[in-house]
């Protein structure tokens, strides 16, 4: 099992299938599902997106984490970029700046387990999910 966290720097399509496909991998070697492995990919596929879509750049970094019961996947998007004015509308479901029909932050929330998010507008955005195996 993989430990410490890996780090993917996000800049172009190219960075969010890579962020993708490490965190599918890291999914199936910590035993989960591979609907679960999807989710969590989408999840991270979407993030990583947006990091590309609003703020150019950003990291996406995953993590192995554990607590007294089971283990799980930590994925964390940061930027920098133009961070989000209103939280509470993007977490709308159909709420989009962009005229995207992705699953935006509404998805991301309902395919996994915790979600958090924190923006200052002109300061970047943090969004951290975790993912629990059952």
């Amino acid at each position: 099992m993989s430990s410490g966290e890996i780090r993917v720097a996000i800049n172009s399509e190219q960075d969010i299938v890579s962020a993708r496909q490490q965190g599918r991998a890291l999914a199936l070697e910590l035993g989960f599902s591979a609907v679960d492995s999807t989710f969590i990919a989408t999840a991270i596929s979407e993030l990583a997106r947006n990091i590309v879509s609003y703020a150019r750049t950003g990291e996406i970094t995953l993590k192995t984490i554990q607590n007294s019961t089971k283990k799980g996947i930590s994925i964390v998007a940061a930027d920098e970029g133009p961070g989000i004015h209103d939280v509470r509308q993007a977490l709308r479901d159909g709420f989009s700046t962009s005229g995207s029909l992705g699953l935006g932050l509404p998805g991301v929330r309902r395919l996994m387990d915790e979600f958090e998010i924190a923006s200052q507008p002109g300061q970047g955005t943090r969004v951290e999910v975790k993912k629990w195996r059952q």
